[in-house]
């Protein structure tokens, strides 16, 4: 009767939202301020990993990345301006800057990124620029353990005071850390990502331990970030005007019933999903749960480390692509701890990830907004990356329509929660153009444009998305594209005509 129940009040819920987004809404309808923008990532668009005095980093073990952006940043940036993007999301990659973790700074990759962030500022689009996006130089991850040592901490801020005194005076916007708990969790507890730890017998992980490297990498994470953040005001805020922040992935929790097991269960993985580092950043402490399960392999911070890291983060930016209805289970002793056992919940995806599809439930990340404002004081907030991935032999003609409403549907998500109090101040689409997804493994992705990886120019093309995209920030998306709307943006698309302005 309680599943009936839920699943009664989900189709509601849905139902609600679909007319709100009927009525339509257009750029207009958000703050004059309010910054739309796309992204990419270092290690998935640059390309050039062993050109110019670059040194491998740990992504460098997982996959190489064809999209060389390296070479071809003015044609991109060309690109965004003609998609009418105000702002653009792209990381730094580490060991292309100060190929060794620290020391000696590269020349060329310092006129690289001095060369592109440039032409961003030319072009009249806003850099954010996130400092770590999973791509430690692998020298350090050799000498002692990368993020799992306290060592980082020192090369981290050193590596960062490099980017803040060459780029600041044209880069207002700083995220430190990429999705500090999926980084986490995927590369120390799961093994499925860089660089690849854990301790579960069904992973392939030759090194790792489950049980205490995600909760030491976090630790580090934060306390990375609270002394970049410490150094920046110390040395550069008042001259440069910038900001620091701190990205997580934020997954929407829905209970399974309505019973009160299904509603504790749901705060107990906002605990651990986000209040992991979310509550030292606002409150300077781990949550209560999490130190009653996890115990003496939870670090504790000292009391000055718990002053530095509170209040470290002048923004929030969120990560956010589907959801999850919990339901609380009893906790299982078998086998040795790690972070899902300690969270002791079962979870069930709005994805089904064998085939890349998300369900379209825009208003779990409303939710999402809603939960921050309320518990952790309305801090301002970035979504950084959202989006859908699509097969890429799907979007050969150009005609990625489920991206578009899932893009719709979600932008109107963002502006109901901005309607209702929610200091969101920037949406960013995942990705401006199609990069290689190291968890689809090349068969998806998320792109508004189509790379043609077969063609030794790399071309990009603009698809359906990136023209719905474009005729919304430039005002011309007056209501939602339903299909009659969608079909005659088709009628007027032709992916031929990809050198012709948006």
């Amino acid at each position: 009767m309680n599943q009936v129940l839920s699943l009664t009040i989900t189709s509601f819920l849905v139902l609600v939202y679909s007319v709100k987004c009927s009525q339509g809404y257009t750029r207009n309808d958000f703050p004059k301020d309010f910054a739309f923008g796309s992204s990419i990532s270092a290690y998935q668009w640059e390309g050039a990993a062993n050109e110019d005095g670059r040194r491998p980093s740990i992504w460098d073990t997982f996959a190489y990345t064809p999209c060389d952006g390296y070479h071809k940043y003015k044609e991109d940036v060309q690109l965004m301006m003609e998609t009418g993007l105000d702002a653009f999301r792209f990381s730094i990659s580490w060991s292309r800057l100060i190929p060794n973790g620290r020391g000696h700074v590269n020349p060329k990759g310092l006129q690289f990124y001095n060369n592109f962030i440039n032409e961003l500022v030319t072009h009249g689009i806003e850099p954010h620029i996130t400092l770590f996006h999973y791509d430690l130089p692998q020298s350090l991850e050799d000498e002692y353990g990368g993020w799992r040592s306290r060592r980082i901490i020192k090369d981290f801020t050193g590596f960062v005071d490099v980017c803040f005194r060459e780029f600041g005076n044209n880069v207002k916007f700083w995220n430190t850390i990429n999705e500090a708990n999926v980084f986490t969790i995927g590369g120390y507890n799961d093994g499925m990502t860089t660089p690849g730890r854990c301790s579960l017998p069904s992973k392939n992980c030759v090194l790792g331990n489950s049980s205490t490297e995600p909760y030491i990498v976090a630790h580090n994470l934060l306390l990375a970030h609270a002394s970049a953040s410490r150094l920046y005001k110390q040395k550069y805020k008042d001259t440069q005007g910038g900001s620091v922040g701190f990205s997580l992935f934020g997954l929407g929790f829905i209970p399974s019933t309505n019973s009160n097991d299904d509603e504790i269960a749901v705060q107990r993985a906002r605990d651990f999903y986000l209040g992991w580092m979310l509550k030292p950043l606002i409150f300077g402490d781990y949550p209560d749960t999490m130190k009653q399960t996890v115990g003496s392999r939870l670090p504790v911070f000292t009391k000055e480390e718990s002053e530095l890291v509170k209040g470290s983060a002048d923004f929030l930016g969120i990560i956010h692509y589907y959801a999850a209805t919990v339901t609380s289970k009893k906790s299982s002793h078998s086998g040795n701890p790690d972070f899902y056992k300690d969270l002791s919940v079962s979870m069930k995806f709005f994805a089904n990830f064998s085939r890349f599809k998300y369900d379209v439930v825009p208003w779990a990340m409303e939710g999402v907004l809603e939960y921050i404002k309320q518990s952790y004081g309305n801090p301002p907030v970035y979504i950084l990356e959202n989006g859908i991935p699509l097969m890429r032999e799907m979007q050969l003609e150009g005609k990625d329509t489920p991206r578009i409403e899932f893009l719709n549907a979600y932008i109107g998500a963002v502006l109901n929660a901005v309607r209702n109090g929610s200091n969101t101040r920037g949406y960013f689409v995942w990705s401006f153009m199609d990069l290689y997804e190291l968890l689809v493994k090349g068969e998806a992705s998320f792109g508004m444009y189509y790379v043609n990886f077969s063609d030794p120019n790399l071309k990009r093309s603009p698809k359906l998305s990136a023209r719905w995209y474009s005729a919304f920030l430039k005002g011309n998306n007056t209501t939602f594209l339903g299909s009659q709307g969608i079909t005659q943006l088709q009628a007027n698309f032709s992916f031929a005509s990809s050198s012709s302005s948006l």
